[in-house]
C-alpha cells in the first residue's frame, strides 16, 4: 500500500487546547489540508474538559468528513461520538478494545520502535500500527523507529502504518515511499501559521 499511494495526513492535537481558540484553527487547517484522521492526544483526566474538547473538535472534523480518534479513553467515544480510539500502550489492549467497541471502529495502537509489538497489534485487531519517534528528540530514551522498519513492513504487512514524532520535511520526504500515513502535530502547533507550517512539512509529497 505505501509504495503505490501517496502517505495521508492524520492530525494530532495539542495535549491541552484552548476551546476559545483551537476549533477554529482546526477548521482552517482542515479546510487547507488533505486530512484523513484526526487525533484526539488530551494530557490530563479532567473528564469535563476531554469532553468539551472532544466534542467540539468533533464537530469540526465531522462536518469536513473527517475521522476523528481519541487517546486511550475508550469510554469516551461512544460517549462523544466519535469514530475510535488509538492506544499508545502497543498492543496490550488491542483485542479486548476492539470487541468493546466493534468491528466498525477504528483501533490503532502505537508500538514505539518495536516490530515485534506491532506484528502482535495488527494480528490482535488493529486497524493501524503506529511507530516512532521517526526523528531524533530528547523525549523518552532517545530510540528512534529506523526506516528500515517502515520499509520491512511496507514490503511485508498489510495493515496500515503510521511514521509520526519529530518529523521534518526531509524525513517526510524519506519515509513518505514506506508509510501509509504521516502522524502530525508537535511540529505545527507552535508556529505562528500551523497551515503554514503543515503545508511545508508535507511540501516532498508533491
Amino acid at each position: 500500500m505505501a509504495d503505490t499511494e501517496r502517505p495521508q495526513i492524520t492530525l494530532i492535537t495539542p495535549p491541552a487546547l484552548d476551546l476559545e481558540v483551537f476549533p477554529d484553527l482546526l477548521a482552517r487547517v482542515l479546510d487547507s489540508v488533505d486530512i484523513a484522521c484526526v487525533r484526539l492526544a488530551l494530557a490530563g483526566k479532567d473528564e469535563d474538559m476531554i469532553m468539551r474538547a472532544g466534542d467540539a473538535c468533533r464537530l469540526v472534523s465531522h462536518a469536513r468528513d473527517v475521522a476523528i480518534v481519541i487517546e486511550n479513553h475508550l469510554l469516551m467515544v461512544e460517549r462523544l461520538g466519535l469514530d475510535g480510539v488509538h492506544l499508545t500502550d502497543g498492543a496490550r489492549q488491542v483485542r479486548y478494545v476492539r470487541k468493546e467497541l466493534g468491528p466498525d471502529s477504528i483501533v490503532g495502537a502505537f508500538c514505539g520502535v518495536t516490530r515485534h509489538d506491532g506484528m502482535n497489534a495488527g494480528e490482535a485487531g488493529a486497524d493501524y500500527i503506529a511507530f516512532g519517534p521517526v526523528g531524533a528528540t530528547p523525549l523518552g530514551n532517545g530510540a528512534q523507529a529506523e526506516f528500515d522498519l517502515f520499509e520491512w513492513w511496507s514490503q511485508v504487512i498489510e495493515v496500515p502504518v503510521i511514521a509520526e514524532g519529530a518529523l521534518t520535511a526531509d524525513l517526510v520526504a524519506k519515509f513518505g515511499p514506506v508509510t501509509d500515513f504521516f502522524g502530525i502535530g508537535e511540529e505545527i502547533w507552535g508556529a505562528e501559521d500551523p497551515v503554514q507550517a503543515l503545508r511545508a512539512l508535507i511540501a516532498p509529497l508533491g
